[in-house]
């Protein structure tokens, strides 16, 4: 244990210490799927209480390199809380803080430009109905076209109203972005995205028409979301992925 692990871990509440286990170790799966894209996207995660304080990665680490003692707390202006020799991003920012002053519920914001999401979000149909996958993604996406790099705060009302009550959101051009009640969520909900994106690509570059599925089976997907992920990651996916970090790499604990 180093220092600044002892003087984050003691100034942080056991509830913000787990967000912050949680999140580290979010980064680095991120990074072990290879959807980071070096050190430029970003997630955040709402520190529990009444201050509307949150935590997101230090501008500058590789997501490999992310720790429960190195992710930097600010408010929702982008404003340290906490001391810290790292900047946050401030387009990351920009999105995500749009999202958590609009959505009680957007525990944890998630945002990724991995090749298959950027692939699929460039094309004008966006995602297809092709995989089981995307059955669970159709149920709950939404659609924000590019502005260009997000760092004017004139485009978070409209980022907002295109996200509306989502899990899911294609920033056109861009890349993914999912919302969750907690880390668990936002992690599932995005490699449910992300494998959806993996998909089509593959389907689309086989050469042969393509079989989609039906609209009705689409639409009672949302229900069918909680029961197969048992509350979308929390109870069953998200501890199987924490037991394959500290595996081979129990350092995001820090």
């Amino acid at each position: 244990m180093n220092d600044r692990h002892r003087e984050i871990r003691s100034q942080s509440t056991d509830a913000e210490w787990l967000l912050r286990v949680d999140l580290a170790a979010c980064y680095r799966l991120v990074a072990l799927f290879g959807w980071d894209d070096l050190i430029f996207t970003h997630i955040s995660a709402r520190v529990p209480g009444p201050e509307h304080h949150f935590l997101i990665n230090p501008y500058g680490l590789m997501f490999d390199e992310i720790t429960a003692s190195s992710l930097v707390k600010v408010d929702l202006n982008g404003n340290k809380v906490l001391d810290s020799a790292h900047d946050i991003n401030p387009a990351g920012f920009t999105i995500h803080s749009a999202v958590h002053a609009a959505r009680e519920d957007a525990m944890c914001v998630l945002h990724v430009h991995s090749a298959n999401g950027v692939a699929v979000s460039a094309q004008e149909a966006g995602v297809l109905p092709l995989s089981q996958h995307s059955i669970f993604v159709l149920s709950s996406l939404a659609y924000h076209d590019y502005e260009g790099v997000a760092l004017v705060e004139d485009e978070k009302p409209r980022l907002v109203r295109d996200l509306g009550d989502k899990r899911f959101l294609m920033l056109r051009n861009h890349g993914l972005l999912t919302v969750g009640r907690s880390v668990a969520e936002a992690f599932v909900a995005m490699y449910f995205f992300e494998r959806t994106c993996a998909i089509q690509v593959r389907a689309m570059s086989g050469g042969q028409p393509l079989r989609p599925i039906g609209p009705s089976i689409v639409e009672g997907a949302q229900t069918q979301w909680e029961q197969v992920t048992r509350g979308a990651g929390g109870g069953l996916a998200w501890p199987a992925l924490l037991r394959k970090l500290d595996r081979t790499d129990s350092s995001y604990r820090n």
